[in-house]
């Protein structure tokens, strides 16, 4: 009989931070904020905070039962808690594991318009070169691969400073921006910026994703929270910042038209060739396409452990401690994905999975909240939090629907 590996506990509280942070930052900034721009206008800080304000009190949902249940294949596990549906805990496992795969395939056809700043080659070759690449990394050791990540997200940190530092010399002219808009009590403008708002809410995603190493996490019950809240307190306050210093320093129908908007605005802001920002973005979304493969396949993992999925995916290789098959299964799927959509279809459709799941999660904690008690060592929210948390991905998914019709 073959013996059963088991994932290693390595990540302490500040690693898991930066696994939260580099997957928030490279999916989401450095690739769409020019997208929102063309949705939203000028208003795309608007749209940014009204994602961000949703996003909260999923993020707060997702801190408590973390620490209710820290395992991987979070999502799948808090359904089955909540609605003790199988089926459905089944489909909400492979929902997010979906969505992770779509996340990394968006955010490596962002990396592959970065790149093309420095060489000229195919779309396809630098997809595959960049996947086959990571897959390696992160079959390497999760220690290893977070340890990678966390040096990434510096960096990706460094270059939102460094775009809002070049970007601020045109601060000044922010007032003459907004004399010009239209007022928010006109019905036609909002529209845009619920449009905006879909697209900035994939520029939030990831702090869902940490849930699913929280079996490789020190003391989960109390780091997975902490850093959860913390992950979204910085993302959250350096998009605020980079989305006005983009609106000054480009006008949104040039950001919407620009594969590698961030460059673009260093660029328009110092006159210079973008070389160090362009650089940095390359390590940012290869940053968040590695934590999202990373997180698929501990999906497929933790559905394998429990009888859901196919026991190959629960196969750990013993020198490692990492799913190699899972991840091997899942590297090939991104690339698939990369290939054959384009980067908006794959974040419209990452976000119709995510704000499904994010909906079904929080009504799970209130069925939860009615059926146990709180554990002695778990810090509970209001009951409202879950219930906005509902409210707010119904609604922006429901806006989201309305304008496609």
């Amino acid at each position: 009989m073959q013996q059963k590996y088991k994932l290693k506990r390595s990540l302490g509280l500040w690693l898991l931070v930066f696994y939260g942070l580099g997957n928030i930052l490279g999916a989401g900034i450095y690739v769409l904020v020019g997208k929102v721009a063309g949705e939203a206008g000028y208003f795309a800080p608007l749209s940014f905070m009204l994602a961000a304000f949703v996003a909260a009190f999923t993020a707060f949902t997702y801190a408590e039962l973390s620490a209710r249940f820290p395992v991987s294949a979070g999502e799948a596990v808090y359904l089955q808690e909540g609605f003790k549906q199988t089926w459905l805990s089944k489909l909400g496992g492979i929902l997010i594991a979906a969505s992770g795969m779509l996340s990394a395939a968006t955010i490596v056809r962002g990396f592959s318009g970065y790149m093309q700043v420095f060489v000229e080659l195919p779309d396809c070759l630098l997809i595959v070169l960049a996947l086959f690449t990571l897959g390696l990394v992160a079959i390497w050791g999760i220690s290893e691969s977070v340890k990678i990540a966390a040096i990434f997200t510096l960096l990706e940190i460094v270059g939102l400073l460094l775009i809002i530092a070049v970007g601020s010399s045109k601060l000044d002219t922010l007032p003459d921006v907004v004399t010009t808009l239209p007022s928010l009590g006109d019905f036609q403008v909002w529209p845009g910026i619920f449009l905006g708002a879909f697209l900035a809410f994939y520029a939030f995603i990831g702090f869902e994703d940490m849930v699913n190493v929280a079996e490789e996490v020190k003391n989960p019950e109390k780091n997975m929270p902490r850093a959860i809240i913390i992950a979204l307190i910085v993302s959250t306050a350096l998009y605020a910042l980079v989305s006005v210093v983009a609106i000054v320093n480009l006008s949104p129908e040039a950001l919407a038209m620009s594969k590698a908007p961030l460059a673009d605005i260093y660029t328009a802001a110092t006159g210079q060739k973008p070389v160090i920002i362009t650089f940095i973005s390359i390590f940012a979304v290869v940053n968040g396409a590695l934590i999202q493969l990373i997180m698929s396949s501990r999906i497929l993992y933790g559905m394998s452990n429990r009888g859901w999925l196919p026991t190959i995916f629960s196969r750990v290789y013993q020198r490692t401690q990492t799913p190699v098959i899972a991840t091997v299964f899942v590297v090939l799927m991104i690339t698939l994905l990369a290939l054959w959509f384009p980067i908006e279809k794959l974040a419209e459709s990452t976000s119709y999975l995510i704000l499904t799941i994010f909906f079904l999660v929080n009504i799970s904690l209130l069925r939860i909240r009615k059926r146990y008690a709180l554990p002695e060592n778990v810090r509970g929210y209001p009951v409202w939090v879950p219930a906005i948390g509902a409210f707010g991905s119904l609604f922006l998914l429901m806006a989201q629907v309305w304008n496609s019709l």
